[in-house]
């Protein structure tokens, strides 16, 4: 038997978001799949029972909630080391990337991306310095990584130097919610959120490195070309640095017809992905993309960029364009939009390429990856 902790800061009720959905998912699967391990939950702040998800689980809550990039340090550089030192903890899994540079305990790091050496700008000055400076030594000091795609892989190789064979690839999965509606379900979802009208649909956080100003700037150039009703519909949290998409909104000539709907829960979020005309998804860096997954698991169809790991993802089921090329997503928005074939064609491969994806593999290679570490340790 192992004893196993797991850094669970990011499993929060009613918040998960990419990492959250990541731990929640992989870590329910492993823990109910070995029930001859011990694993050790930890906690910075008050946690929900759901999250305990066998009786092999044990909660714990160490000081201080780790939510800033100084507490960061106090969390991982002091109060986590001497909590696993006195436990006598065999492994430390980290879901969000970050571990103990002071800990002698083998971990198992899973590092989902670094948009932040490419576009450190997205972020606020002092998260850009804590990952600009730690995540190297993270990635260097883990005894086994895990990424979320082979283009984050061949990032971390050639950005950090690090040895391609120390790297596992977990692809994300789906959550099983997301599926297909009936038409008539459809148009209630419509008549809820977006007018009764059909949409265009982004889903994720409005900040710069999603690439909302050229999405807005599609939709209206579509607008201009097309006699329709049709909405783009915008699910997700506000974040910093967004005077350009107000700036963008303001000089729109169908502002009317955007709608910013903020952040919905997996249990509305659902409906309203598979009610959407097509997912207009164009980011300009993902280590993922989860949103493509979500869409194809409903039948929606894609419209994504063609940089970082979005082409691996979509594969051939989506349309693929240039995320600086206003015209390319225009264009794009058209060809769904007005030709029923693409719509199917597009729909069968998503049929097709959802099925590399899942939870349960992505927790089968997780667990694969921590075998390895404990097998070292021997």
């Amino acid at each position: 038997m192992a004893r196993i902790a797991v850094n669970t800061r990011l499993l929060l009720e009613n918040k998960l978001e990419g990492i959250g959905w990541f731990t929640y998912e992989t870590m329910k699967r492993i823990t109910k799949s070995h029930p001859e391990h011990e694993f050790i939950f930890v906690f910075d702040r008050p946690y929900s029972e759901k999250f305990i998800f066998a009786e092999n689980v044990k909660p714990v809550i160490l000081f201080p909630p780790a939510r800033h990039p100084f507490l960061y340090l106090l969390f991982f550089e002091f109060t986590l080391p001497i909590y696993l030192y006195f436990k006598k903890v065999d492994l430390l899994i980290s879901p969000d990337g970050i571990i103990p540079l002071s800990s002698k305990v083998p971990s198992l790091d899973v590092i989902h991306d670094i948009n932040f050496e490419h576009r450190p700008k997205d972020l606020p000055f002092l998260h850009r310095w804590f990952y600009k400076r730690y995540f190297n030594r993270f990635a260097k000091k883990a005894t086994r990584l895990a990424t979320v795609s082979e283009y984050s892989k061949q990032d971390l190789v050639t950005t950090y130097g690090i040895e391609p064979s120390k790297i596992e690839v977990v692809y994300n999965g789906s959550h099983d919610k997301y599926e297909p509606l009936e038409e008539e379900e459809q148009n209630r979802v419509r008549h809820k959120y977006a007018h009764g009208r059909p949409y265009f649909l982004y889903v994720g956080s409005i900040n710069p490195r999603k690439n909302i100003p050229n999405l807005l700037r599609a939709f209206d150039a579509f607008k201009k070309e097309v006699s329709s009703d049709l909405k783009l519909v915008l699910v997700g949290n506000k974040m910093q640095n967004n005077s350009e998409v107000s700036k963008v909104l303001m000089q729109m000539i169908h502002k009317q017809d955007v709608l910013f709907l903020g952040r919905l829960p997996t249990s509305e979020l659902k409906g309203v992905l598979a009610s959407a005309t097509a997912l207009t998804y164009v980011p300009f860096f993902e280590g993922f993309g989860i949103p493509i997954l979500e869409a194809m698991y409903c039948d929606v169809p894609v419209i994504t960029s063609n940089v970082t790991s979005m082409p691996e993802v979509a594969g051939s089921a989506a349309l693929c364009v240039d995320p600086k090329s206003v015209d390319q997503i225009k264009d794009a928005m058209m060809k769904v939009y007005s030709d029923k074939n693409v719509r199917k064609e597009l729909i069968h491969k998503g049929r097709l390429q959802r099925k590399k994806f899942s939870w349960d593999l992505t927790a089968q290679k997780l667990w694969k990856a921590v075998e390895q570490v404990l097998n070292e340790k021997k």
